[in-house]
């Protein structure tokens, strides 16, 4: 399926429409609520605005009321960067196809450090895996990979065995929707008990086809109602009809170059982040406003 051309928001009108920090807070607080401003303690919408801008108070508190501003709750809350500057980290996150480095970004944007600059992306990285999920429908393909760099390549207290193989390396495991969207999650171990659990949390049972490879862990779908269709790659099938992977790979080599490319070097402990950040942008890739949706979110 061809993905028509989006016109997405170049830096000089990024620059030019947030050229103000009241604009950028006049922004968020359209995306936050699109409705009308709401308490975020409470959820009511009986609040008044105070004299100092883009702050709020509601009664919901015995307290005299809690006061908040557009940036509570927010990624953006207790930092000491003004909005004008995380706008454009954001923008140069969802610009660049396999990512940016906190490093670039440091460099660009001038933070203080390059602590900072990590900080900043990784506070939006988790804005980004707050989206909203539903369940995948239509033809459906399931797979999982390994991220890790080879065995020889790594200090030796650090290797642990294997060369190309799983050994050593973090699995993550993903289910996209043909022409649709991508759900990916890393996870402890590729047992069987484990695949069939994000197949049951992802996939719905209305699905109209799972592709899958010949992995084991897989082999209990068609029992649990799903129309189930294995292609064999330890035969050398890659295609048996409607039956192929060939969307997910794609996604897993999308993550891949960028944690190569770009990344370098991404330990267990913070790669699900990197995958929600993938994970944001396939799926809005066909979004002609996607700074727009990741505000939203953040």
């Amino acid at each position: 399926m061809k993905i028509p051309k989006t016109n997405q928001m170049t830096l000089a009108e990024l620059e030019t429409k947030f050229s103000t920090e009241d604009a950028c807070k006049a922004y968020l607080t359209s995306r936050r609520w699109p409705e009308g401003v709401r308490c975020p303690r409470c959820g009511s919408d009986k609040v008044y605005e105070l004299s100092r801008p883009f702050h709020w108070q509601c009664r919901c508190s015995a307290q005299g009321g809690y006061r908040f501003s557009v940036l509570v709750g927010t990624i953006f809350e207790n930092t000491n960067y003004p909005l004008q500057t995380w706008f454009k980290v954001i923008y140069l996150m969802l610009s660049s196809k396999k990512g940016i480095s906190a490093l670039q970004v440091h460099r660009m944007i001038g933070t203080g450090s390059y602590q900072t600059a990590w900080y900043m992306c990784h506070r939006i990285r988790a804005g980004l895996g707050n989206d909203e999920f539903r369940k995948l429908v239509g033809f459906v393909e399931v797979d999982e990979t390994f991220i890790g760099g080879k065995a020889k390549n790594k200090h030796r207290n650090k290797r642990g065995g294997g060369g190309r193989g799983p050994t050593g390396k973090t699995p993550i495991i993903g289910a996209v929707s043909r022409g649709g969207k991508v759900v990916a999650k890393v996870i402890d171990n590729v047992d069987t008990k484990t695949l069939d659990g994000f197949v049951n949390q992802t996939v719905s049972h209305k699905v109209s086809l799972i592709s899958t490879d010949d992995a084991s862990g897989y082999r209990f779908l068609n029992d649990e109602g799903f129309n189930h269709g294995v292609v064999h790659h330890a035969q050398g099938e890659y295609v048996c009809g409607a039956i192929h992977t060939a969307n997910i790979d794609s996604f897993w080599s999308m993550i891949k170059r960028g944690i190569v490319g770009t990344f370098h070097k991404v330990s267990k402990k913070y790669l699900q982040l990197y995958v929600a950040e993938f994970q944001f942008r396939y799926n809005n890739r066909k979004n002609p406003d996607i700074f727009r949706a990741a505000i939203g979110l953040c």
